[in-house]
């Protein structure tokens, strides 16, 4: 099976709808994204490479229930998928790899 990569922004929003634990969207993943690195980005941004995970396969939606405070309307829940899982155990396996391989040393202050 050919591995499908994510750039680093898509992990990150992967890595919020597996947090969220399919009590994730579009401004529940914002909001936490902003709360957890401090990065403030756009509910399209979000949104955008929402849609991207899912036609990977890397996360499902489906719609929830209306409420009162959207207008009615309806949200977007996101789940991840097995292959979602998988791609985040083996990113963090191999960023841990890596590490590994990081002379003691180096990031010490004066090494630069």
């Amino acid at each position: 099976m050919r591995r499908t990569y994510l750039g680093e922004f898509e992990e990150i929003i992967l890595l919020m709808v597996a947090i969220l634990n399919g009590e994730g969207y579009g401004v529940t993943i914002s909001e936490a994204l902003e709360e957890h690195t401090g990065r403030i980005v756009t509910f399209g941004t979000v949104h955008n490479t929402l849609i991207r995970l899912e036609e990977k396969g890397f996360v499902t939606s489906e719609l929830g229930g209306s409420t009162a405070e959207r207008g009615g309307r309806r949200k977007r829940l996101f789940q991840i998928t097995a292959l979602g899982n998988r791609a985040l155990q083996e990113i963090q396996q191999l960023r841990q790899n890596l590490w590994l391989l990081l002379p003691p040393d180096m990031l010490q202050p004066g090494n630069a």
